[in-house]
């Protein structure tokens, strides 16, 4: 299938800009520290296919990378940016009011948020959501009242756990991680505390109540930088970290899952949705950006080539969980027609 056609407005955005980013020869990506690694290996695939320069693949963070991506059109921005949630509407009106007004978002895949920890850790570890929130909140009932965690062991939390310290590595505030942790973790553990759930709290109380991670000690911003949680939890056998099935999935000589609510995550648990911290994974692409970008157009065919996506690709190799062949479809035809993303709200 061809990816040369261009919607047009892309083509008219072009002729505006296509001096100022012609300047540069390399591809730009940014964005996520979750989808890096399958840029990265897409990156890999295109610099040994084509004689194009290999692309520029940065790992900044969803936030950071919108930041970038959604700062103007020319050689000074982004051409893609990798997201580990889908863009909000205040970034998305970040990205019109710098005139990037075509993007066409991109599903590649899914993947599931995982706790992990040192295979050296006899213990099998199976928390539910709500041992998580306790054990991560900075709030929590605390003799029947909401106050400020005092958890400083899993013992103290369930006397079944390990009289161990809570440590846990967690990604800072502007990684798409950090948010689908807090929406899909952290939000629905607090639900499941009786104090909620008795207490007739909504949905709005719980977002503004239980969406602080912790700032005394137990959690611990690790940065964008996953490899560095894997190094950390490598060398202590009582830390856990956070972060996408991925790095679980590259590291299961030493790292272990932690079971969540009596699931592990895995392709199929993550596929069928039994894992229930699970999300899809996007990137965006600037139309603006293609047919002068070198390589451009040729990078985004083998990123949506059946060897990248299809089950048993080379990103599945690597963790990223397939979309079914519909979706596969579907993507590769809104990606080759640079269709662009409905406004946010």
């Amino acid at each position: 299938m061809s990816f040369t056609k261009l919607s047009t407005s892309a083509l008219a955005i072009l002729a505006i800009s296509a001096t100022a980013a012609a300047a540069r020869d390399e591809i730009r990506r940014v964005g996520s520290s979750t989808v890096f690694p399958y840029t990265q290996a897409v990156a890999e695939q295109f610099a040994n296919k084509t004689s194009f320069p290999s692309p520029i693949v940065e790992s900044t963070g969803t936030g950071g990378g919108m930041q970038i991506f959604c700062g103007g059109i020319g050689e000074d921005f982004a051409d893609i940016t990798g997201a580990s949630r889908a863009m909000k509407a205040s970034e998305y009106e970040l990205c019109v009011s710098n005139g990037v007004t075509d993007i066409t978002e991109a599903q590649i895949g899914s993947d599931g948020l995982s706790m992990a920890i040192s295979r050296d850790n006899d213990f099998d570890w199976d928390l539910s959501l709500a041992e998580i929130y306790l054990a991560l909140g900075a709030q929590v009932p605390v003799d029947g009242e909401w106050a400020d965690n005092p958890y400083t062991s899993w013992a103290q939390i369930d006397a079944r756990l390990p009289d161990v310290a809570i440590e846990v590595l967690g990604p800072p505030p502007t990684s798409g991680t950090r948010d689908a942790f807090v929406e899909l973790a952290m939000n629905v553990g607090c639900e499941e505390l009786d104090f909620v759930k008795d207490g007739g709290f909504d949905g709005d109380w719980v977002e503004e109540n239980c969406s602080r991670m912790r700032t005394d000690g137990p959690f611990i911003e690790a940065g964008e930088n996953d490899n560095l949680i894997v190094q950390r939890l490598q060398s202590d056998p009582n830390a856990m970290g956070i972060f996408g099935y991925s790095f679980v999935f590259e590291n299961l000589d030493t790292l272990k899952a932690v079971k969540i609510d009596g699931v592990e995550p895995e392709m199929d648990t993550i596929a069928d949705g039994s894992y229930p911290v699970s999300r899809p994974l996007f990137f965006y692409i600037k139309n603006a950006h293609r047919g002068v970008i070198p390589g451009f157009e040729e990078f985004l065919e083998e990123y949506m080539s059946e060897d990248a996506l299809a089950p048993g690709g080379y990103l599945s190799e690597r963790g990223l969980v397939a979309l079914s062949d519909e979706r596969r479809d579907e993507l590769r035809e809104r990606v080759a027609n640079s269709v662009n993303m409905p406004a946010k709200q």
